[in-house]
């Protein structure tokens, strides 16, 4: 299983409407992450606008490709594009995974 870490910026201005609408995430939108190979998927937000995601899976990129492939996906990254700093395209386009240099198992 491979675990994938990314950081992206939030606009601090759109704090508290990024996590009341993570608090809801459409049922569709969780199925597919499920169903596409997203799995133990957790996103975390500091105080500044620095969101960090994990997620465990089988591959990486067969995973976002099949992602990118969902209707649905194609909405929610529409929808979030907006709330972040720095992103040239899409949210899921700008996740470049962190490089891991520890795991304790």
């Amino acid at each position: 299983m491979q675990r994938v870490c990314f950081l992206l910026k939030v606009r601090p201005e759109r704090l508290a409407e990024y996590r009341e609408r993570h608090q809801d995430v459409w049922p569709e939108m969780r199925e597919a992450l499920s169903r596409t190979g997203w799995h133990n998927y957790s996103l975390f937000l500091r105080d500044d606008g620095l969101l960090v995601g994990y997620l465990e899976t089988d591959d990486f990129e067969a995973a976002k490709k099949a992602m990118a492939e969902t209707e649905v996906n194609a909405r929610w990254q529409a929808e979030m594009a907006p709330f972040f700093e720095d992103l040239d395209g899409r949210p899921d386009e700008g996740m470049t995974p962190l490089t891991e240099v520890f795991h304790l198992d």
